[in-house]
C-alpha cells in the first residue's frame, strides 16, 4: 500500500522528489517512506539521482514493472 502511494506521487511529479518532499506529500512517516523506497529501488521501479547533497527519486520509465 505504501509503495503504491509513493509510485502515484512520483507519477504526478515526473522530475523526481526528495524523501522530504515525498513525506510531506504522502503524509507518511519518514521511516515508512525510506523502507518503501528501498523496496521500490530493489524492484527496479524507481531510481536515485544525486544532485549536490540532495537525493532525488524518480520512476524508472524503462524498468520492467
Amino acid at each position: 500500500m505504501t509503495e503504491e502511494k509513493i509510485i502515484k506521487i512520483l507519477e504526478e511529479n515526473n522530475v523526481g522528489l526528495s524523501i522530504t518532499e515525498i513525506v510531506n506529500l504522502s503524509k507518511l512517516s519518514r521511516s515508512a517512506v525510506r523502507t518503501a523506497i528501498a523496496k521500490l529501488e530493489g524492484a527496479n521501479k524507481i531510481s536515485l539521482r544525486n544532485i549536490g547533497m540532495a537525493k532525488i527519486y524518480c520512476l524508472n520509465r524503462s524498468g520492467n514493472e
